[in-house]
């Protein structure tokens, strides 16, 4: 059980490795970001130790400098960061069922876009250390990212901060595009996401969808689509 635990965990670490770094890069911007709102470096840190969402700190910041309130905030986080409940949903789904709920909440907490898609590539049951050792990896690159950046950004050139705040989808991408070269259900999935974000984006009616609804239909609705034209069975779920 102990070596499971550890294969396990260094599993983690091997796939959190790159997201870590894809982390740092865009959480520098973060940091930038945040000294020009005027927030503290302590308090750039904190926010990203305990929040982990590139998106959702962005907002929330320009909540902050436009002096909004509390409300605002609030909605404004459960709109950008409801796609986390789809991602733990699913997640929960494949983990193993002898994990407790104590690794289930602290899976939660570490739940992004990329480890999700790093969770959702391993085979089924998946462990709990397993995310841990993602999470190992990629929050301390998502905090210290934060932290240099709100040091040192300023010193650096704009072309510079720009390239950074890019790797993270480059290293997103990578990400998806293995699982989608080996099956094609998989493939068709995330031509269907593309197709229907790229109508969200540019279609009259719906790109006035804000971005975190926009999000969760396109993720509930290709999923469904996906179940229904292209089902799998209890145990090849869990192969």
């Amino acid at each position: 059980m102990q070596m499971n635990r550890k294969s396990n965990f260094l599993c983690g670490v091997r796939n959190g490795i790159p997201i870590g770094l894809g982390y740092f890069a865009v959480s520098f911007s973060f940091g930038i970001a945040a000294v020009t709102a005027r927030i503290e470096i302590f308090q750039a840190v904190l926010i990203s130790l305990t929040n982990v969402t590139s998106a959702g700190q962005f907002a929330g910041i320009g909540v902050i400098a436009a002096g909004g309130s509390m409300l605002e905030m609030v909605l404004t986080q459960l709109v950008i960061n409801l796609r986390y409940s789809l991602m733990s949903i699913a997640t929960s789904q494949r983990l193993d069922k002898k994990e407790s709920r104590l690794h289930r909440l602290g899976i939660g907490f570490g739940m992004t876009d990329e480890i999700f898609a790093v969770s959702a590539a391993q085979p089924a049951p998946v462990s709990a250390w397993f995310h841990y050792g993602a999470m190992s990896v990629a929050i301390p690159g998502w905090v210290l990212g934060t932290f240099l950046g709100a040091l040192l950004g300023s010193v650096l050139p704009d072309m510079i901060v720009s390239a950074l705040s890019v790797a993270l989808y480059g290293m997103f991408i990578a990400i998806v595009v293995t699982p989608a070269k080996k099956e094609r259900r998989i493939a068709l999935a995330v031509l269907g996401t593309v197709a229907l974000s790229c109508a969200f984006a540019y279609l009259p009616v719906l790109k006035k969808v804000s971005a975190g609804f926009a999000i969760v239909i396109v993720t509930v609705t290709v999923s469904a689509l996906a179940a229904w034209l292209s089902p799998v069975g209890e145990e090849a779920a869990h192969e």
